[in-house]
């Protein structure tokens, strides 16, 4: 292998109103918390992604927050919060348009995006003379998902996502969403609407305060919680130097499971420990004026309330439209209505073809419409343990009537999405998959039977994180044989045996997938780049890539790798062309016509054609990396196009630029290690060679046998 090693293509409805009065306990004696209309006031608000209630020390958790404690202290902490979703789009496009997942439309975080047109707090604050400004922390909220409309800036700056061969985790921690916060607030001198999302209690569980890791060793969970407080200290400090006072609303999309009724993290269940999220209301005022005493109200209130609180808080109009009611008459007279809430978890049933779930909260009175139906009296069984629904069916009667108010219609099927959102997403845990509707669901296919299948999923997929490949072999088998229908086992399980260096038996698997019928759209274009990308029948690739509707930009880019590595460089380059018509900054396709100009320039023939084809590849190069400066394989290519330009010190610094980035990427280490052995810097060479070893694909044989002889061992 030459230092031209940088080819390996990048795949990628009415309620019924039961009144009641609010029980409420002051947290102490004192004026109390009032919110009043203001139209001098900031705004900000603050999702927590994952983050239980009952993990909050304002709400009796062990992890440490001080900083949410001290809003809570000052505010109006609400003990009896729901989300009507369980995943991360759908509550925040509640939270941010203040209507229910079926009026706005997005019933999972994959294959939906908020409808053109459709109003929200950025939306409405900004036609009030706010600036706006959204930092998000996770891939779930990125601007292809359509919250960013009404937002001045919508910080969601990740590194692009891998090729669709790879998982990625695209997340940010939290110190840096707030500090790109702060210098956003530091600039503006009139009233700003900021949404700040923070992503780190999701899972995986691992603060990046080392303190909080040893602190927090044996509850990682906990650990990531009081990292997001630690983190939102600077943020809230800064809000004291303002000239205006602050409304801040906290609250999360939903909580965590940690294995509670089965379920390690949220997305299929909605027991209390995912449905139930903290919500606190408290305005910060500037230094030396004294805050108000708190209040905790037990009245049961709803992430659809959220909105029309902060418009009315800041002197907006509050359209009838909305679902929720504002809070206000509920903090001031310590009384309100008990009303109805919906819920839904979808994700099971769009992705895998499970039972979809719907319920309502009514008081303490919990109903789950499921094949096998569930109901649960919260007052006496907080943790849902007895379900009483056998037990009186008149009840659970009227409770599915009232469920039937709302709009029980099945949901508006998921759009096509990438295959490198879906690897994204699934990076984080979330199923993915293309079920059909269907008219009934049997017990066989309610979640509560299923939940092992999941539990298998999400344990192979940790195995496989710590190398113990047949243990995840075993897990991802035996979900396939329980339910064979289930399409991310079938791309996990290849995607396992591909990186482990078996690319035979991920095509295998993927070819199963094909002849079981899995309805998934992933199945093919991933079969497609495993079949290209090992050369075993890129006619095969090419045929099945062909027949997929080319109207998205990863079956393009798929389709070009597909090509290349056919040796078809007019057609790949034709696909990645039209690609960039669709994503003009898509840096993958840029790459890719790099590499495809480098390997041109390689195989040609004549002096004027080489060098023409090399500054082809050096300026799609570089402006891959312009579109994306932490995509490692551009930096590569760059080293590459520059090594066969004859700048070899350039070559050098490029290919060390894309190890720094990704110590996995084995075509910059390999021609560091050859090139600086070449030239006699052993030491430097011993170490990018021993970083080859510990990264390259086992199915590398001869790359690894000449490493290892250098290397000794």
């Amino acid at each position: 292998m030459t230092p031209g090693r940088a080819r390996r293509w990048l795949g990628v409805a009415g309620v019924v109103a039961l009144a009641a009065a609010a029980a409420v306990v002051w947290s102490r004696r004192g004026p109390a918390f009032v919110l009043e209309a203001d139209r001098d006031r900031n705004v900000l608000l603050v999702t927590i992604d994952t983050l239980r209630a009952d993990a909050l020390g304002s709400y009796g958790g062990q992890a440490a927050t001080p900083h949410l404690d001290s809003l809570a202290r000052q505010g109006a902490r609400f003990a009896f919060a729901h989300a009507h979703a369980v995943v991360t789009l759908p509550s925040h496009a509640t939270i941010l348009t203040g209507l229910l997942p079926y009026e706005h439309g997005i019933r999972d975080n994959s294959g939906y995006r908020l409808k053109d047109g459709t109003e929200s707090l950025a939306t409405r604050l900004k036609a009030e003379g706010f600036a706006t400004g959204a930092f998000v922390a996770g891939f779930p909220l990125t601007k292809r998902y359509g919250l960013s409309p009404g937002f001045d800036v919508y910080d969601d700056q990740f590194p692009e996502i891998g090729g669709a061969t790879s998982y990625s985790m695209p997340e940010r921690p939290g110190d840096v969403v707030v500090s790109r916060t702060v210098d956003w607030i530091g600039g503006l001198t009139g009233r700003f609407f900021a949404w700040v999302h923070l992503f780190d209690p999701h899972s995986p569980y691992k603060a990046p305060a080392e303190d909080l890791r040893a602190q927090y060793a044996d509850r990682p969970y906990l650990g990531e919680v009081a990292f997001v407080d630690r983190a939102l200290g600077p943020l809230v400090d800064r809000l004291r130097t303002l000239t205006r006072p602050t409304l801040v609303v906290v609250t999360s999309d939903h909580g965590e499971s940690l294995g509670e009724h089965g379920e390690l993290t949220h997305g299929m269940f909605a027991y209390e420990p995912t449905l139930r999220v903290p919500l606190i209301v408290a305005v910060v005022s500037p230094r030396g004026v004294a805050p108000p005493r708190g209040l905790t109200i037990d009245a049961p209130v709803r992430h659809a309330d959220i909105a029309p609180t902060v418009l009315e808080a800041a002197g907006a109009a509050v359209p009838d439209a909305l679902t929720g009611s504002a809070l206000q008459p509920l903090i001031a007279t310590v009384r309100g209505a008990d009303r109805p809430a919906y819920f839904e978890a979808m994700s099971y049933n769009l992705s895998r073809g499970w039972a979809p779930l719907r319920g309502v909260l009514v008081g303490r009175e919990k109903y789950i419409d499921l094949p096998i139906a569930e109901r649960y009296d919260l007052r006496t069984d907080p943790g849902e343990t007895r379900n009483t629904a056998g037990d009186a069916p008149d009840r659970v009667q009227v409770l599915a009537n009232v469920l039937r108010g709302f709009n029980t219609a099945p949901p508006n099927r998921p759009g096509r999405e990438t295959p490198r959102a879906v690897a994204a997403l699934r990076a984080l845990g979330y199923a993915s998959g293309s079920a059909p509707e269907r008219a009934t669901y049997t017990e066989a296919d309610d979640p509560k039977r299923l939940v092992d299948v999941d539990r298998d999923l999400h344990i192979a997929m940790e195995h496989f994180e710590h190398g113990r490949l047949a243990e995840a072999v075993a897990l991802y088998t035996r979900a396939i044989a329980r339910r064979p229908d289930t399409g991310d086992a079938y791309v996990q399980l290849a995607y396992a045996y591909y990186e482990s260096g078996q690319p035979e038996q991920a095509i295998a698997t993927l070819e199963q997938a094909l002849r079981n019928g899995v309805p998934d759209r992933e199945v093919p274009i991933r079969l497609g780049l495993y079949l290209a990308e090992t050369r075993v029948n890129p006619a095969r690739a090419i045929a099945l890539l062909e027949a997929l509707p080319d109207g998205d930009a990863d079956t393009l880019n798929a389709l070009g790798v597909a090509y290349a590595e056919a040796g078809r460089y007019g057609d790949a380059t034709r696909a990645f062309t039209r690609l960039l018509s669709l994503d003009p900054t898509n840096g993958l396709a840029l790459q890719n016509l790099a590499s495809i100009a480098l390997s041109q320039a390689l195989s040609g023939s004549g002096r004027a054609a080489r060098a023409q084809k090399l500054q082809e590849a050096e300026a799609f190069a570089r402006r891959a990396i312009a579109a994306d400066p932490a995509m490692a394989k551009a930096h590569t290519t760059l080293g590459a196009t520059l090594f066969h330009s004859g700048r070899w010190e350039d070559a050098i610094d490029a290919w060390k630029r894309a190890a720094a980035i990704d110590d996995t990427e084995i075509d910059a280490l390999y021609n560091l290690w050859q090139e600086l052995a070449r030239a006699g810097r052993r030491d430097e060479a011993l170490a990018y060679g021993r970083q080859y070893l510990r990264a390259a694909p086992l199915y590398f044989r001869e790359e690894i046998a000449r490493v290892r002889k250098y290397v000794g061992g």
